[in-house]
């Protein structure tokens, strides 16, 4: 299904096959994208996540366009052990960018980016590191990027962003440690007064309006 709202966003329901099973996702564009961004979600989590949500919104408002879609069927989203099943979730990812990049799909030429949460963002920075990839920039929210693992994350070329919480403070040394891995472009930015989930009062504004800058210094910003 595909739709196009006022602001001349087009919406499309999406089925993207991924060997055995059929991952749901949803492609927004708006008119003149300048960039696409994909969306790879946390343990428990999908698609649907009401914080992927919003910063999807900004960052379509920012004339990006973004694909948010399920890493893992319903069924296997029941067996807790693949939720962190890394391998798993960036091989999902990858298979996501090259479904996307086919011919029809977006515009010609537009550059690519990951926004990862949590697991999402190890998976993000395990797909951004695959010899055959075409990342652009990569943008952390609360992630773990220590289960990327140090061999991948020496291999990320794309610059990264890091965004944690300043109430998250297990994960800023996780994120610090990874960081250190890292021979990329980086940076780790802590916003104040936010825990693991960004739930405080403007915290996710602040991860939204960082990300969009993010990827608009790395991937282009709209005209």
């Amino acid at each position: 299904m595909q739709e196009m709202d006022a602001s001349d966003v087009v919406r499309t329901d999406v089925e993207i096959p991924m060997g055995s099973v059929r991952l749901s996702g949803t492609l927004s564009l708006p008119q003149d994208a300048h960039g696409v961004i994909l969306f790879a979600h946390g343990s428990g989590s999908s698609r649907t996540s009401p914080r992927n949500v919003y910063v999807s919104q900004v960052l379509v408002a920012a004339g990006f366009g973004t694909l948010l879609f399920d890493l893992l069927t319903v069924e296997e989203d029941r067996v807790y052990a693949t939720r962190f099943d890394i391998a798993l979730l960036s091989e999902r990812l990858a298979g996501a960018t090259a479904w996307l990049l086919r011919a029809g799909r977006t515009p010609a030429a537009l550059p690519l980016g990951y926004f990862g949460a949590s697991t999402g963002a190890a998976a993000a920075l395990v797909a951004a590191a695959r010899p055959d990839t075409s990342i652009g920039a990569v943008v952390s929210r609360g992630g773990r990027p220590d289960l990327a693992g140090g061999e991948a994350l020496a291999r990320v070329t794309a610059p990264t962003l890091l965004i944690v919480g300043g109430e998250d403070r297990a994960v800023i040394g996780m994120n610090r440690d990874a960081q250190s891995l890292m021979c990329c472009v980086t940076e780790l930015r802590i916003v104040p007064g936010a825990t693991h989930l960004f739930e405080e009062p403007g915290t996710l504004e602040a991860v939204a309006t960082l990300a969009s800058r993010w990827f608009a210094r790395w991937l282009g910003s709209a005209p």
